[in-house]
């Protein structure tokens, strides 16, 4: 059996031949060693993605923190506590992967499989509750720090017919 040494002669010069020269002094830490063969098999990956869609679920989910949502606490007087079937969606639309079947929604717009268009329809459900919830949030905060507060109180239209939102008044 070779001796141990002789594994990591062969290693560095394995290493070396793949990422090219070593560094002058070598680090002891394993993801300094990890590191160009990481980035190189995520180049090979993102190249062999098809869509634009693909290659942006990817990046969204390579990227730093991107999984930091799932050590919120379950906090559910802040609407911070997911059922199974929402955290089932939230990791489908992260990973990118199908979601519902194609159909149409009530604003006549065309919902593909990844079911994205409910991010932005204006007609979707949960839009106006998740909107009233924060502003509950945000008043509740304001109220316990003594300022008072009237959330989105009526007549203040703007000419173009639309509502401010997050205009709070304090007397």
């Amino acid at each position: 059996m070779p001796a141990p040494r002789t594994f990591f002669q062969t290693y560095l010069s394995s290493w070396s031949d793949s990422f090219g020269d070593l560094p002058e002094v070598l680090p002891a830490k394993l993801s300094v060693w990890d590191r160009p063969g990481v980035a190189a098999d995520r180049a090979l990956l993102e190249s062999n993605l098809s869509t634009p869609f693909q290659l942006a679920s990817f990046r969204a989910a390579a990227s730093p923190h991107s999984g930091e949502w799932l050590f919120a606490l379950p906090i559910t007087s802040c609407g911070l506590c997911l059922d199974d079937e929402g955290v089932g969606i939230a990791v489908s639309v992260r990973l990118g992967m199908a979601i519902c079947v194609p159909h149409n929604c009530h604003c006549r717009s065309l919902v593909d499989a990844h079911g994205l268009h409910s991010f932005v329809c204006r007609k979707a459900p949960g839009k106006i509750t998740r909107h009233h919830a924060l502003n509950d949030l945000a008043a509740r905060a304001f109220t316990s720090a003594g300022i008072p507060t009237s959330k989105e109180p009526h007549g203040l239209v703007r000419s173009g017919g639309k509502r401010q939102d997050g205009l709070r008044l304090v007397p």
